[in-house]
């Protein structure tokens, strides 16, 4: 099946998930850290205070996930969109509120765990359980709701923060998400597709259907943490600390804004070249490389100062978000299955939610002990080269794996 034939046959489905990456914007730190400074600001918050706060919040929401997004494996995904999407308007319209130290907590809780959690919960659960032969396609396509989420909404929120204010522009966030992403995402999910639909893929390995205990109790499972929680922990951080990178170095904040668009660029070009090779090769192939552009971005931003440092920083990080969103919904079911994706899936987010949680908080805590933020963002660097060594391990131990399980369940030919 051709690309275009492909898309058009699956519109519905693709653009939906699509839809809930892109609107889960509204809870991811890119956007969130925005309104860093003001919050700061408002609330008499330190750099340190703010980022124990924002911990602390993304630590309980990470907490409620394994518990809450198992029930993308009881309802269709229309229906969990009916749960989330109001539910992360409510956080938007919180943050407009707030006036109270207290009620920030919740907001933000209810902001990360509705829109970073269950949002992308929700797509890449559906997505990775609806296609089979075609996965990395589909997931690839759909991960781009992120990418362009960052390219759009950054600019769009400092052009409304600076016309209306801060609070007020949280306000046109809450009524887009219940005026436009929910009669449109439940819309066009409103029907199910029916799984494996796609051409059978001749070349697939069957894959046992792990429990969501027996994954837990897998060391394999542990050390793939390690290596996919990296992207959204270093992401996470220099995002979060955008405003005081900006003026650590003497740069423009609207100028540095304007770098995530071509950040979206590179990450689309990348998601959609890895969907393919995910296809050809499989996900757990392309493992020990993801994180090699990752650490390049983390010593081009660390070492260098010129503003056009921003750029080369956002599109080695478009290179490994390209190769890295794509892999997070596709290396899961090649290595445990797809009967319990959402309640294993809940645990790989709540740990990416814990991961985003600790970014923040720590770099946070360093950076009011005096410790160098450039410094910081250097050693990120050599901790993904260090770990591309680790997923090579991984990648052949769980390749071993999987071809042992698929001889063991051969037919027998009379």
């Amino acid at each position: 099946m051709s690309f275009i034939s492909f898309v058009a046959n699956n519109a519905r489905w693709i653009v939906g998930g699509f839809l809930l990456t892109f609107f889960s914007a509204f809870g991811q730190t890119f956007f969130i850290s925005l309104s860093a400074g003001e919050i700061r600001a408002e609330y008499g918050l330190s750099h340190g205070e703010f980022g124990i706060l924002y911990m602390a919040s993304t630590l309980a929401s990470a907490l409620t996930l394994p518990w809450l997004g198992r029930i993308v494996d009881r309802y269709g995904a229309a229906k969990v969109t009916l749960i989330i999407v109001p539910l992360l308007a409510a956080g938007a319209l919180g943050m407009a509120m707030s006036t109270h130290v207290l009620m920030l907590v919740i907001v933000i809780y209810a902001l990360r765990l509705f829109g970073q959690g269950m949002m992308t919960q929700n797509a890449l659960t559906a997505t990775g359980r609806w296609f089979a032969a075609n996965r990395g396609r589909a997931v690839s396509l759909v991960t781009l709701g992120h990418n362009a989420g960052e390219a759009v909404f950054p600019f769009a929120f400092v052009a409304l923060a600076a016309a209306l204010g801060w609070r007020q522009a949280w306000i046109v966030a809450a009524v887009v998400l219940v005026a436009v992403a929910l009669p449109v995402i439940t819309a066009l999910l409103a029907r199910e597709r029916e799984p494996l639909s796609d051409a059978p893929d001749e070349k697939a390995v069957p894959v046992r259907d792990w429990t969501r205990g027996e994954v837990l109790r897998d060391a394999a499972f542990w050390l793939l943490l390690t290596g996919v929680l990296a992207p959204a922990f270093i992401g996470t951080t220099i995002f979060f600390h955008q405003v005081y990178l900006v003026e650590l170095r003497g740069w423009s904040l609207s100028v540095f804004a304007s770098s995530f668009a071509l950040m979206s660029v590179t990450t689309i070009v990348f998601a959609l070249m890895t969907g393919a090779l995910i296809d050809r090769f499989s996900a757990l192939a392309l493992l020990p490389f993801f994180l090699l552009p990752l650490a390049a971005a983390c010593f081009a931003l660390g070492l260098a100062e010129a503003q056009w440092t921003a750029f080369v920083f956002m599109g080695l990080l478009g290179v490994s978000y390209g190769l890295s969103s794509t892999m997070m919904g596709a290396i899961w079911p090649e290595a445990y299955g797809t009967a319990r994706l959402g309640a294993i899936r809940a645990i790989v987010v709540a740990f990416m939610v814990f991961a985003t949680a600790m970014g923040p908080g720590v770099t946070g805590t360093l950076i009011d002990l005096g410790v160098s933020y450039p410094g910081q963002i250097v050693a990120m660097g050599f901790y993904c080269l260090a770990i591309s060594a680790v997923m090579l391990i991984v990648s052949r131990r769980l390749v071993a794996r999987r071809d042992a399980h698929a001889l063991a369940n051969q037919p027998t030919v009379p």
